[in-house]
């Protein structure tokens, strides 16, 4: 089965309610299956300047996934991506993270993402 690693604009846009009907099926699949992250992703969501109710949102979200952290394996990754591409440190790390575990990166964001080497991308936006 597919494995998904949800990048943290898709959340952003899944708390916003800005899917199409069949990006928001798949999103809600995903996220329904225990959504993957990357700690990048939930350093970036704690991050948001927001209101309360919203912010207990975005915990509650962060404490029903599971967060891949920094590994051996993904820092490796995460250092051939950046010599071989211009790409910021944190998409870097969650590029990494997906290849290290051969998840699909769910992400709004594919331009920074396109051109690394085996990273397979689905933008919801795109069903």
């Amino acid at each position: 089965m597919e494995q998904y690693l949800i990048d943290s604009n898709i959340i952003s846009d899944y708390f916003s309610a800005s899917f199409s009907a069949k990006g928001l099926q798949f999103i809600d699949f995903v996220i329904d299956e225990i959504p993957n992250i990357s700690v990048i992703t939930q350093i970036e969501l704690l991050s948001w300047k927001t209101d309360s109710a919203k912010e207990q949102q975005i915990k509650n979200f962060i404490a029903d996934s599971i967060i891949f952290n920094l590994t051996t394996n993904v820092i490796t990754l995460c250092i051939n991506i950046r010599r071989n591409k211009k790409i910021k440190t944190p998409d870097a790390i969650i590029a990494a993270t997906a290849l290290a575990l051969d998840y699909t990166l769910v992400t709004n964001n594919e331009q920074d993402f396109a051109n690394i080497h085996n990273l397979k991308i689905i933008n919801p936006f795109k069903m």
